[in-house]
């Protein structure tokens, strides 16, 4: 990937400071196997299944996708899906879902990655849409286009043999079963889609999405079996499902496997513990091994002992406002904020300069005013603060946001809280 200097140009857009190297253009049907290839390359060359290919092929929309073309080659990738994303207060909003962004070594520090971003940004802004939200390969480079991390994910790997589970009342009322991973697609898919509103952060997905968990089903992965798939039920509803892998092992002390998490979701703490309890009793196996999971799921207040966990966080979904306005009016608010905001945004300037907030847990109103500001911080603070799981009285004691109003940075930090954690529940 590239970077490049960024100035503002003369229609109030931010323009690279040279011009890249290569043709920009909204991706044809007949670019899809050179384009993707490029981006293979780009990220290591690794190989897939022609089932992988063909179905991100279906998923990847071409009207929302650039290339950078080097007269017939081409040098540099990016991409957006339309997906709908989970706000504070429940609302599902557009946002666009930055993709696929890669640019070929031989063009490098040419300013084409710098291109893409001011186009692709652009392109959000005209199709209405006020966030754009991307996973970050290298978190350094995303930044400069004023994006920031505002979910986190837990890492863990838990000694089964000396943990245990404490579980809530109720949970011996769940009924589990197997299910093969792809026949239970279509319900595991019905429990996800019940889940999306109850966390900010959480995906809308279209249809298809759901294929991407059992493109590899059948085959071992690192060692481990192929993916296996456990439903739980009540009263005949399916209520929760987990996807996972198990590696067997042996020492000369006795088997000394490892469970593999990959999925799991729950439409109730009962449903989900029977799960975790189940994950953390598979014969043969000693520990569990999972990523990315809420920081605040309930496992880690229900195990015997926390330090055999082997707790990590790492972030997860950097949020972008494309519009500063529409995007905090989106969203509600846990406790009432009046506050001004001066916002500076070199790469968008359109959203540079005041705006008075005005919320509370029913609704907002965010306008432009030429009243005093009481908080002065960059786009990027309001992107990390914006679901609701980075504090912004955190971001003031590290210096990213100056409180001009006294009292205003912890009445703004307590309305932009979240009561639940924001979570990806998966990369895209």
């Amino acid at each position: 990937m590239t970077t490049g200097a960024t100035t503002p140009g003369p229609t109030g857009r931010a323009t690279s400071s040279a011009a890249p190297a290569a043709e920009l253009r909204v991706l044809r049907q007949d670019d899809w196997d050179k384009w993707y290839g490029t981006l293979l390359r780009a990220f290591g060359g690794a190989s897939e299944s022609a089932e992988e290919r063909e179905l991100w092929s279906e998923l990847v929309p071409r009207e929302r996708s650039l290339g950078a073309w080097d007269g017939a080659e081409p040098v540099g990738t990016a991409g957006a899906f339309d997906f709908r994303l989970t706000v504070p207060g429940g609302a599902s909003v557009p946002a666009a879902g930055v993709t696929m962004v890669g640019v070929s070594a031989t063009h490098r520090r040419r300013g084409i990655l710098t291109a893409m971003m001011r186009r692709q940004l652009d392109d959000v802004r005209a199709w209405g849409e006020s966030l754009a939200v991307l996973t970050a390969s290298e978190p350094p480079i995303y930044g400069r286009f004023g994006y920031a991390a505002a979910t986190f994910g837990l890492h863990a790997e838990i000694d089964t043999s000396r943990v245990r589970l404490s579980v809530p009342a109720g949970t011996d009322g769940v009924r589990l079963r197997y299910a093969g991973p792809r026949a239970g697609l279509e319900v595991c898919e019905a429990v996800y889609a019940r889940t999306v509103a109850g966390r900010p952060g959480m995906l809308g997905r279209r249809p298809g999405w759901e294929r991407l968990w059992v493109v590899e089903a059948e085959a071992g992965k690192d060692g481990a079996s192929p993916l296996q798939c456990v439903l739980a039920e009540r009263d005949g509803e399916v209520t929760g499902f987990a996807r996972f892998r198990v590696r067997i092992d042996y020492t000369d002390a006795g088997h000394n496997g490892q469970v593999l998490l990959e999925d799991l979701a729950g439409l109730d703490p009962v449903s989900e513990a029977a799960l975790w309890r189940f994950l953390f009793g598979i014969d043969l196996t000693t520990s569990l091994k999972v990523r990315g999971r809420p920081l605040d799921e309930a496992w880690q207040y229900q195990v015997s002992d926390i330090r055999r966990c082997g707790l990590k966080v790492r972030d997860g979904l950097y949020v972008r406002l494309v519009d500063v306005g529409a995007a905090l009016e989106e969203r509600t608010y846990q406790a009432p904020v009046d506050v001004v905001l001066e916002v500076e945004d070199a790469f968008c300037p359109w959203n540079a300069g005041r705006w008075r907030l005005s919320a509370d847990p029913k609704g907002a109103v965010c306008e432009r005013t030429t009243d005093p500001a009481d908080l002065a911080l960059s786009v990027r603070e309001l992107g990390a603060a914006y679901l609701g799981g980075v504090s912004l009285a955190a971001l003031g004691a590290a210096g990213r946001v100056r409180e001009l109003r006294q009292g205003a940075l912890t009445e703004a930090a307590v309305g932009f809280g979240s009561p639940v954690a924001p979570w990806l529940p998966h990369g895209f």
